[in-house]
């Protein structure tokens, strides 16, 4: 089962949730969730149900206990930044460092990098037939909450009036179903680790769009001082495929950072490239 969590908290969700429900065969069962409505449906084989949280999405923490069978859980949010860019986004959750926003301090969700890609490619898709204008982009990996399930945002950004556009709620929403419909729990691909650059890494976006590369994590710049052995063990443990190596952006990544970086990475026997 996938389950698609929107949250009563989250404007965009919400708009996006109507998107699906609009759009796709779900159906309102006789239970519910936190009080709200539940909806299931059945798409290229893929059992669906679609719940709605009153909490923020961040602080789901013990949802997978809810709902123990869900092989990928997908998050519909709000993206927010200060520069109210307007953007389409996707990312896994976790923390590298403390726990600031959901989650567990260093602790990251399983990572469904095939899904991951997936969804950007189809917001890419989607923000040329919507004729959108947006920015399509991967996030790295940040916020909670820390999933042991594979888990993914895919996110419509980043301020208000972005958060009630009904087209770009819609374009989310088939970017989510259309990573839904393919999902395969026991993917063939591997995936890499991407190292550097900021916060929206369009190196690796951009390859991603292009097929050369499947990210799984993504730890951006300003994260890699709290990036040791163990954290890059973690990131390759909690994907859900196989991590062949990590790509390094490198001009992205300080120059005081770079030899614990290495350091690290010899010692998870992890092989490298510098872009």
């Amino acid at each position: 089962m996938i389950l698609i969590a929107a949250s009563q908290l989250d404007i965009a969700s919400l708009n996006i949730k109507q998107q699906i429900l609009n759009h796709y065969p779900f159906s309102e069962t006789n239970q519910s969730f936190q009080q709200n409505p539940t909806y299931k449906a059945e798409i290229n084989n893929q059992k669906i149900t679609l719940i709605t949280l009153n909490q923020e999405s961040v602080t789901a923490q013990n949802l997978p206990q809810a709902f123990p069978e869900a092989q990928l859980i997908v998050f519909i949010s709000r993206h927010s930044s200060q520069s109210g860019k307007p953007t389409l986004t996707v990312h896994t959750p976790g923390n590298f460092a403390d726990a600031e926003l959901g989650g567990l301090p260093k602790t990251v969700s399983t990572c469904p990098a095939v899904a991951m890609k997936d969804a950007l490619k189809a917001l890419a898709t989607q923000k040329e037939q919507l004729s959108l204008n947006y920015e399509v982009s991967y996030e790295v990996t940040h916020h909670g909450p820390s999933l042991n399930a594979p888990a993914m945002f895919v996110e419509l950004g980043s301020s208000e009036p972005q958060w009630r556009d009904t087209l770009a709620a819609e374009a989310v929403a088939h970017a989510a179903m259309s990573a839904i419909q393919t999902f395969n729990p026991k993917p063939t691909e591997s995936a890499v680790i991407g190292i550097g650059g900021t916060h929206y890494n369009q190196k690796f976006t951009r390859l991603a769009l292009e097929g050369e590369a499947v990210f799984g994590h993504m730890i951006p710049k300003y994260a890699v001082a709290n990036i040791n052995a163990d954290m890059l063990s973690q990131c390759i443990e909690r994907t859900l495929e196989k991590v062949s190596h990590a790509l390094l952006d490198w001009k992205g990544i300080k120059s005081e950072d770079k030899t614990g970086l290495t350091s690290a990475l010899e010692k998870t026997g992890l092989k490298y490239m510098k872009i």
